[in-house]
């Protein structure tokens, strides 16, 4: 068996191009939220999404303890939202304007796409937890998407 360090394991796995989402609470101390690329379509009759979030992320604590959450779908000219949620220790909605989903989750202004749902179940793997939720809610803007793709953000080649 070949083993790999975690700096090859990162450069080999940014050859898959991901999409960027942001997700959304609203706490009792106020909105909280965090930069995701880990995200898709679970199922699409049962209407079920899955995201990862860092376990000892204090951003997905907050968001976990809502049990209720918002899934911002970045557009792409929205690279700087994806940097100021991808930060710690800050107050990541300051100067970002942002209105209420249908059950009170932080929907960004500008996004491609918005979905808001209930946390089904968390699982802990390795230093993320895999999160399952329920959509209550789906839209979308006109637009294309934030992609992702070997350390940088990028635009959906035509």
């Amino acid at each position: 068996m070949i083993t790999f360090d975690s700096a090859h394991r990162r450069e080999v796995m940014g050859h898959y191009a991901t999409g960027i989402v942001v997700v959304t609470a609203l706490t009792p101390d106020g909105p909280a939220g965090f930069t995701c690329q880990t995200f898709g379509s679970l199922s699409i009759d049962s209407a079920l999404v899955f995201f990862a979030a860092t376990s000892a992320s204090t951003s997905w604590q907050r968001v976990r303890d809502v049990g209720v959450v918002g899934i911002n779908i970045l557009r792409h000219d929205q690279e700087p939202v994806a940097r100021a949620f991808a930060r710690s220790g800050v107050d990541k909605f300051t100067g970002v304007p942002w209105k209420s989903a249908p059950n009170g989750s932080p929907f960004l202004e500008g996004c491609l796409a918005y979905l808001e749902g209930t946390i089904r179940e968390v699982a802990t793997h390795g230093d993320h937890d895999i999160i399952v939720a329920e959509l209550d809610f789906a839209a979308t803007e006109p637009g294309e998407p934030l992609v992702y793709y070997r350390g940088q953000y990028r635009l959906l080649a035509e």
